[in-house]
């Protein structure tokens, strides 16, 4: 059990302590609540700091439910156990690429995102029940030539698990439960994230020179 998503950053970050001062390396946290854990594992590993924006396509009648998701370029990942057609996940598409537009719009400031072709990208998020979304951020950064992909969350189901090792090239996990029903099971508080908190994160990581880069 974690405390909040500070504390889950922190003790991932000693998982993670491998990769402490890599100069080729850059930590990306999924937005939002990711970033927040992010943010803690880029202070510790003295790392920069950055986002890789993907968002959940919500399934019908079940928004929290993944139905797909959708990466920063547009590309779309269908979770083939939601059993939604392709029109159907067409039609659900536009609120997911509303939602990748402005974090990748508004987070950052207007300031561009870090270049990432032959970059080590250390990939963070809160948590990974499908791993849908941490799937579509993964594909669009190995479309952007990044040289390697290393997937940090502080808890995760074992079926996600077990199909993201597969595809990047090392998941760092604290914990992966037997059994895992929602993410925030394992959080005494996992509130939501709002914007303003990630745009603070943000210009912070910036100002101590481990931000975005201009």
């Amino acid at each position: 059990m974690f405390v909040d998503r500070v504390d889950a950053g922190r003790k991932l970050a000693k998982a993670l302590s491998a990769y402490a001062g890599d100069p080729n390396a850059i930590v990306l946290g999924i937005p939002r609540g990711g970033v927040v854990v992010a943010d803690q594992v880029a202070r510790a590993l003295g790392l920069p700091l950055d986002i890789v924006v993907a968002a959940k396509i919500g399934a019908p009648g079940n928004p929290e439910f993944a139905a797909g998701a959708m990466a920063a370029d547009g590309v779309v990942l269908a979770n083939p156990g939601a059993h939604v057609s392709a029109s159907e996940l067409e039609r659900l598409a536009p609120a997911a690429r509303e939602k990748v537009e402005r974090y990748s719009r508004q987070l950052r400031g207007g300031a561009p995102g870090v270049a990432l072709a032959g970059r080590n990208a250390i990939v963070v998020d809160d948590g990974l029940a499908t791993g849908l979304t941490a799937e579509a951020a993964v594909g669009y950064l190995r479309r952007q030539g990044v040289s390697r992909i290393v997937l940090g969350v502080p808890v995760a189901s074992t079926s996600a698990a077990r199909a993201l090792s597969k595809l990047v090239d090392e998941l760092v996990t604290v914990d992966v439960p037997p059994f895992l029903g929602a993410v925030g099971q394992f959080y005494a508080s996992f509130g939501q994230t709002e914007d303003a908190e990630v745009e603070a994160i943000l210009r912070a990581a910036q100002a101590r020179g481990g931000g975005t880069e201009g």
